[in-house]
């Protein structure tokens, strides 16, 4: 068993993120100590490696909370139910790295409207482009 601190410590996080997941219903630590301090399981700790695995993946707090279901009842859903959840957040992700290429692309335009040299900016390429409305 491990208190709130040992077990952030462990993962490399804070208790204030420990105790985020336990409000948000991701954790839920039924042991505590005679002074009621909250004393986690391993278990406990697999559960929260689980939720950072998953965060570090792109999932939401709604996500994981979908995967912590399926884990807990693995006999009650098929493959592809975890698959098509893995599927979205790669579309989901593809869709942000399009809207950032394009953002990149963008931006180069920009700076390479740009003389970059040092007459003043009150003819600046750049910010005349941006106050075009």
């Amino acid at each position: 068993m491990q208190r709130i601190g040992e077990l952030a410590g462990a993962c490399g996080i804070k208790p204030d993120t420990l105790r985020f997941y336990e409000k948000n219903g991701l954790l839920n630590p039924v042991n505590r100590s005679p002074k009621g301090y909250r004393l986690y399981s391993e278990e406990d700790a697999q559960q929260l490696r689980f939720i950072l695995r998953a965060k570090a993946m792109g999932f939401s707090l709604s996500d994981i909370r979908e995967l912590l279901n399926i884990e807990a009842s693995r006999s009650d859903w098929v493959c592809a139910d975890v698959k098509g959840m893995v599927e979205a957040k790669v579309d989901e992700l593809q869709t942000k790295i399009d809207e950032m290429i394009r953002l990149r692309d963008s931006l180069q335009t920009l700076a390479d409207a740009c003389c970059g040299g040092a007459e003043s900016a009150i003819h600046c390429s750049i910010l005349d482009t941006l106050e075009t409305k």
